[in-house]
């Protein structure tokens, strides 16, 4: 009997530990079983013990195996860790990979986390190798990290400008380590194991991360065939699409807005209120999915911020703007009328009721028939006496289109009115400037800016105002309209490229400009305005990419009002581009893509070009393919985000601007000008062409008598 004690002792004490050392050390798991990296390491088949809480795993490891403890709680509860745990971790030598703790022997780490809002992880030196380098940007969604005291770490968390590296280095900015070493350790201050659930990116730059972790853990060599993404594009980049791809691709759009719960409901209209205050910080948390949704008569909401949560869900923007109202409305109508859903006629009917006649976008002195801003159409209800004529011109085409997909008359005043405030509000030159108040113009009156000498040539904020005059001119013979717009038209691609004034990059400015020459040419098909219109498709689609993706681009250097950030301290604070320089294979669904798409198709139509047609198809595919798909996500599921990396095939870009960036989504600008103009090439359709039976006309007489009468 003593003998077999001795023999069994032995046995623990010295065989045991060398078979454990030939058969490689064994990997213990401190952490949830729906953890990301637990499942990153399941599909790599790797034999795994996984423990729920430190104790058990501790005692559950034997000599030299690896242990990974995670941060299940966070970010609301550190990782506890005491001094036996890491006496039986050095007696036992295990190699431990450790995150969002407050104690490691050696290190100072504050007790309370930082909850950052615009910081990016930046790697600080060459150990991930030649495919990570210093300076390589790691977005970390909505990050809460321990502050640390530790030398020579791998990651650091700072606010920095730039795509995929820090432009202008991390030496003037505030570091917090993300990532280091120390003895058998290696230590995160905040959830890295998160990257899935939080919707961390670049993929790549992350498996890059992953795999250097996993190696000196290890000593084994991973690649990852396979990554989790909760949010991801509907197609690859070379799958077959499907035969009723659009078809699928206008149903999931247009089906967005209500599993967003965008349309305004009364049970929660004071939710609703709260949240968009004075309309200058609109956010608020995601919608409950349990909430009902509005029927369109009290409006619909604006879409999603670009700010992640820890979770992966998505901040949203509770702002009602004018333009949304007519754009969705425009989106509504063109599904039904494909989807043959008569319910969504019904939404686009009230959201268009809504802005008329039961807001105050055309209430008050915008519906006063002696105010010189009678027609006139508010940006937003919190900021009704702003007009920018690029949102009143985008409602106002909204609503044509939804009144052609529906064959009604109902709301042609209104859209008179509305075009015809706008052109007695523009100079002698065709232009109108970026935006009026109703303060000033109630001052000066509307025939001051009537007769002004304003020059503009910024397509951006002026082109779909002249889309409009030309529209109107076309079902009415006003003359004027036609007069004034060709001046504009002509100064504007006379000062074409140099003296252009871009907003967040000259290829928007290129898209937006192609419709009211596409129109032109549908009155005045001249060699000149083909050749202009030549000109500005040949130059943005030099740009379209075998995707079908229209690569962004800067103007030149000081036309921009919203160019590359130009320091690390002024990121995040004003609108900006997606890009850092020209040749970031990224594409912007808010400000290009989407206008070009539709433009583009109105070009196709004018001209007949097989070239401008085949622009528009292979954009179509892109546009099919970079749909959001989210089973986890119910609010993202059938979006589009603004920005879209093609070479990676993943949603990723600069996220600098302060209230549209890169995961955004805008019911109005970006998701109803696609999902309309998916319906128009589904259909062989032009706006132009399916617009042409309008009876405007006969509104047109009274309009201009009561807008241009003179005391």
């Amino acid at each position: 009997m003593k003998l077999k004690l001795i023999l069994y002792c032995f046995f623990v004490m010295f065989l045991l530990p060398a078979i454990n050392a030939m058969a490689g050390p064994g990997i213990v798991f401190c952490g949830s079983s729906s953890n990301d990296l637990f499942v990153l390491l399941q599909k790599q088949g790797l034999k795994i013990k996984r423990y729920n809480d430190v104790l058990s795993a501790i005692s559950g490891t034997l000599p030299n195996d690896i242990l990974f403890v995670i941060a299940d709680n966070y970010p609301k509860q550190k990782v506890e860790l005491n001094t036996d745990f890491f006496n039986q971790a050095r007696l036992k030598k295990l190699k431990l990979y450790i995150e969002y703790t407050d104690r490691i022997p050696g290190i100072e780490i504050g007790s309370e986390p930082l909850h950052t809002q615009l910081e990016r992880g930046v790697v600080a030196t060459g150990v991930f190798g030649p495919g990570l380098k210093p300076m390589s940007i790691l977005g970390i969604n909505d990050c809460y990290v321990l502050p640390a005291k530790a030398d020579n770490p791998a990651i650091v968390l700072a606010k920095v400008a730039g795509l995929d590296k820090a432009e202008y280095g991390i030496d003037d900015v505030v570091k917090y380590p993300l990532l280091f070493e120390k003895d058998n350790m290696i230590i995160a201050t905040t959830k890295l194991s998160n990257f899935a659930t939080g919707r961390y990116g670049p993929n790549d730059a992350w498996k890059q991360v992953w795999s250097y972790i996993l190696k000196k853990m290890t000593g084994q060599q991973y690649e990852f065939s396979s990554w989790t993404s909760y949010v991801s594009p509907m197609y690859g980049p070379n799958e077959p699409l499907p035969v009723h791809a659009k078809r699928k691709s206008v149903e999931l759009g247009v089906e967005w807005f209500n599993k967003a719960k965008l349309f305004v409901d009364p049970s929660w209209k004071e939710m609703w209120l709260g949240y968009q205050g004075n309309g200058e910080t609109p956010f608020g948390p995601p919608m409950d999915q349990k909430l009902p949704v509005g029927d369109g008569s009290l409006g619909i909401l604006e879409g999603h911020a670009s700010k992640i949560y820890h979770n992966g869900s998505q901040q949203y923007r509770y702002w009602i703007r004018a333009d949304v109202q007519g754009e969705a409305s425009f989106a509504l109508a063109a599904a039904g009328n494909l989807l043959h859903k008569n319910g969504y006629d019904k939404k686009a009917g009230k959201l268009i009721d809504y802005m008329f006649h039961h807001s105050n976008l055309r209430g008050g002195e915008r519906n006063d028939k002696n105010s010189p801003s009678f027609g006139l159409i508010g940006w937003s209800v919190t900021h009704p006496g702003v007009y920018y004529g690029d949102d009143n011109a985008r409602a106002l085409l909204g609503i044509i289109g939804a009144s052609a997909y529906m064959n009604t008359d109902k709301w042609d005043k209104e859209v008179v009115e509305g075009i015809m405030a706008n052109f007695r509000t523009t100079g002698k030159f065709g232009y109108r400037g970026d935006r009026l108040g109703d303060k000033d113009l109630q001052k000066n009156g509307w025939k001051h800016y009537w007769d002004r000498d304003v020059v503009n040539n910024a397509p951006h904020f002026e082109s779909w105002t002249w889309a409009c005059y030309l529209w109107l001119y076309s079902k009415t013979g006003y003359k004027p309209l036609l007069e004034k717009t060709k001046t504009a038209i002509r100064m504007t691609m006379e000062a074409y490229p140099d003296n252009w004034r871009w907003t967040n990059g000259i290829q928007q400015e290129r898209a937006r400009m192609i419709l009211p020459l596409a129109w032109l040419l549908r009155i005045e098909d001249t060699e000149e305005h083909r050749r202009w219109l030549d000109i500005l498709v040949n130059k943005l689609i030099e740009n379209q990419v075998e995707s079908g993706a229209i690569r962004e681009e800067l103007g030149g250097e000081g036309k921009g009002k919203f160019g590359r950030t130009k320091s690390n301290k002024a990121y995040g604070l004003h609108e900006a581009p997606l890009i850092f320089s020209n040749g970031d294979p990224i594409a912007d669904m808010l400000y290009t893509s989407n206008f070009a798409f539709f433009s583009l198709n109105e070009a196709a139509h004018a001209t007949g070009s097989k070239k401008y047609k085949d622009a528009v198809a292979k954009l179509s595919d892109f546009l099919t393919r970079i749909q959001v798909k989210s089973d986890r996500f119910k609010d993202l599921d059938g979006a589009w985000f603004r920005a879209f990396e093609y070479k990676r095939w993943e949603y990723w870009g600069s996220n600098a601007d302060a209230g549209w960036g890169v995961w955004g989504t805008l019911s109005g600008w970006t998701q109803s000008w696609i999902v309309a103009t998916q319906v128009l090439t589904s259909q062989n359709q032009s706006f132009w062409d399916l617009t042409k039976k309008s009876e405007v006309k006969n509104s047109m007489q009274l309009t201009t008598e009561l807008m241009f009468k003179t005391k």
